[in-house]
């Protein structure tokens, strides 16, 4: 790693400003004077006027992204070392918002390890203590900071963002670092950008799925229905968590406990096949009659998921009784049968 500084005039004339900047570049080559385009978060500071915080911080979003963020120690101790000594020290990017110290880049609340205050800091002396300072190369607490009235004019002490909208693919947050950015990706992302996806275990046989990141993966929703007769067991709708699991194990479809009542006695004949149990959905019937008696109604039936067969169950009725009767008024009628039906009880 090694540091540079160039001298440039500030964009807008109005400001009438030099710009000093603070450059880090890591396993680059560098040349005197000229500022290497290496993606690297570099730090810049005003070094002809001093600002109260809010236009300090305007300086720094016209030109570059913000007021300083400092992510670690191993930064402070880096800005320590490179800034030159002033005596108003520098404007950085936190400030009390409804009464809570907040980095202002982000809108987070500066948490109790991230704190970096100077002995018996923050004091807020005056009651109107809200915007900070660091003190760089201070006899004593150099590094540290301090509360003080954003109205105090000081050195604004700006950043440029090596994260960029497409950084971390959008799918994570990215987090600045010296001369480099890391990604903390959200649930359900992982890699160096948070480009790969969670998967989930195949579900098989497919039910009706929607993927919006890939097939199974995170957000992925599955729907389940079961054929006519079957029964679900188990959630109708299953999500692919973060986590790499489905919200549940996959349903079963099971046979529907419904059964068709048989009824049915002597004289009639049924042949039946049972695909699932006896006499269940999908069993079919076919009827006929013993010797001597006709069949009243449907010769095939089929149990229903309702439980009911598809037609009404037929009957056996009547005898064949046939007579010889002999001719008696003519030589010429041939001996005929004749078969008459008698309904018997």
């Amino acid at each position: 790693m090694s540091g540079c500084r160039s001298q440039k005039p500030a964009p807008s004339p109005a400001l009438s400003l030099t710009v000093t900047q603070v450059c880090l570049f890591l396993f680059f080559p560098t040349v005197l004077g000229t500022q290497m385009e290496v993606g690297a978060w570099t730090y810049h500071y005003g070094n002809k006027s001093d600002y109260s915080w809010e236009l300090a911080r305007n300086f720094c979003r016209s030109f570059y992204t913000d007021l300083v963020a400092i992510q670690n120690q191993g930064e402070i101790v880096y800005l320590n070392n490179v800034l030159p000594r002033h005596r108003t020290y520098y404007w950085i990017g936190i400030r009390k918002i409804n009464n809570v110290w907040t980095w202002v880049g982000t809108n987070k609340a500066l948490t109790k390890e991230a704190e970096n205050w100077a002995n018996r800091e923050p004091n807020n002396k005056g009651k109107n203590q809200d915007c900070v300072e660091i003190y760089i190369k201070r006899d004593h607490d150099a590094g540290r900071w301090n509360d003080e009235n954003c109205q105090k004019k000081k050195r604004a002490l700006c950043y440029q963002a090596s994260c960029q909208r497409s950084s971390c693919s959008q799918r994570g947050e990215c987090v600045e670092t010296i001369g480099n950015y890391s990604c903390d990706c959200y649930p359900g992302f992982y890699g160096p950008e948070c480009e790969h996806v969670v998967r989930c275990k195949n579900l098989d046989p497919r039910p009706d799925c929607s993927h919006p990141l890939g097939e199974f993966s995170y957000n992925s929703t599955c729907k389940f229905q079961c054929q006519e007769g079957f029964e679900l067991q188990g959630l109708d709708t299953l999500q692919c968590l973060a986590s790499g699991n489905w919200t549940a194990a996959a349903p079963e479809c099971a046979v529907q406990t419904i059964h068709c009542r048989t009824g049915l006695g002597k004289p009639i004949l049924m042949n039946c096949s049972h695909p699932l149990e006896s006499f269940s959905y999908g069993s079919v019937c076919r009827f006929r009659c013993t010797q001597g008696y006709f069949l009243n109604g449907t010769s095939r039936v089929q149990c229903q998921p309702d439980g009911h067969w598809s037609d009404k169950m037929p009957a056996c009725q009547g005898k064949l009784f046939c007579h010889v009767l002999a001719s008696m008024w003519s030589s010429a009628f041939p001996l005929q049968a004749l078969c008459r039906r008698e309904t018997r009880g």
